[in-house]
């Protein structure tokens, strides 16, 4: 019997249970239909970041921005690329820190952006600053020994 992975849905939040070896096969929710991975980052509020961070079997990316941020804004557009190069192996999330600043504080983000990397539940590694596309896979994929 092959291992099962645990992914939250991005649209309805169910968690979904799937055979490892069917995540690159474009997985779809179990409630609502929708795609599992679409290539793109989740924008996540406090519950919803939770739910991610305790349920989903792949590890998170996260990007705790905020849209007054220059870099943050100048960044996006590599985050996004870089979701379309990690997922299925990866779940990225975005945590705007204005809205979200119980996160913030919880997570001691002091400078932003700020690239948090999760896997079960536990931060693993983490970094300060801007980064392009390429890098960001790169760190990711060294991170989580790929």
């Amino acid at each position: 019997m092959s291992p099962s992975v645990h992914l939250v849905c991005p649209h309805c939040s169910a968690v979904n249970r799937l055979p490892a070896e069917r995540m690159a096969e474009g997985p779809t929710c179990g409630r609502c239909k929708a795609a599992l991975f679409e290539g793109q980052p989740l924008e996540v509020d406090e519950a919803a970041f939770e739910r991610h961070l305790t349920r989903n079997d792949v590890p998170l990316l996260v990007d705790f921005w905020a849209p007054w941020c220059g870099p943050c804004r100048m960044m996006a557009p590599a985050f996004e690329a870089a979701a379309r190069q990690l997922e299925p192996g990866v779940r990225l999330l975005k945590v705007n820190t204005e809205e979200e600043q119980a996160l913030a504080s919880r997570f001691g983000i002091r400078s932003i952006p700020t690239l948090a990397i999760f896997r079960g539940g536990k931060e693993i590694a983490r970094q300060a600053g801007a980064q392009d596309a390429g890098r960001l896979v790169r760190w990711v994929e060294s991170t989580l020994g790929r």
